[in-house]
């Protein structure tokens, strides 16, 4: 495996849609594989602003255990390992290293937020974008109407993707753990082989 999707998330759990729009997005880029990369539990609380996160080893072993029975599916803990939470273009760099030719997976909800980011053209021309639609988003919208993005369009793919995957939220996942009384609406969006990591 060497051409794939760097897929960077909190991934706090991954969900079944999470895999679906993954496995979608290489398919529908000819990539061979996808590459999790998840972050680190101090950013996500801390940058993130993101309460309730699982910590950094179960949301780990979530993923491996996820990716030993789907053969296009990796996961490098290398972000996991740091002392503080690198720049994605630092990780592609890394990754990049290990022999891959990785391209970064994002939703529009991140492209909107580029602007806010460091390394978006060397990204874009090293190693190229592959953007998601998400909710009511258009990625082709935003990149016509962002003079940065408008430059760098060659360099970004838009994939056309199904409606039922345009919402997924993790954070409605957690809610659902925590709120639901019935044991199998609350883990309906995980993939059965982790349920038992999320209780």
């Amino acid at each position: 495996m060497k051409k794939v999707l760097a897929f960077f998330g909190a991934f706090n759990p991954p969900t079944t849609a999470h895999l679906e729009l993954a496995d979608f997005s290489r398919k529908a880029t000819e990539r061979e594989g996808v590459i999790f990369v998840p972050s680190r539990t101090a950013y996500i609380r801390g940058f993130q602003q993101k309460d309730g996160a699982y910590s950094d080893a179960v949301r780990l072993e979530m993923l491996e255990t996820l990716a030993k029975t789907r053969p296009w599916m990796r996961v490098c803990a290398w972000e996991l390992e740091q002392e503080t939470q690198p720049r994605s273009y630092v990780t592609l760099c890394h990754l990049q290293e290990e022999g891959y030719e990785p391209s970064l997976l994002v939703g529009s909800d991140n492209l909107k937020a580029f602007s806010g980011w460091k390394y978006v053209p060397e990204i874009a021309r090293e190693f190229g974008i592959v953007c998601l639609d998400r909710g009511q988003d258009s990625c082709r919208e935003i990149i016509e109407n962002d003079p940065v993005l408008k430059s760098l369009a060659e360099y970004i793919e838009v994939p056309e993707i199904p409606g039922t995957w345009r919402d997924i939220s993790s954070t409605a996942v957690r809610s659902r753990i925590r709120d639901a009384e019935d044991a199998e609406e609350r883990f309906r969006a995980l993939p059965p082989e982790i349920r038992h990591l999320a209780e």
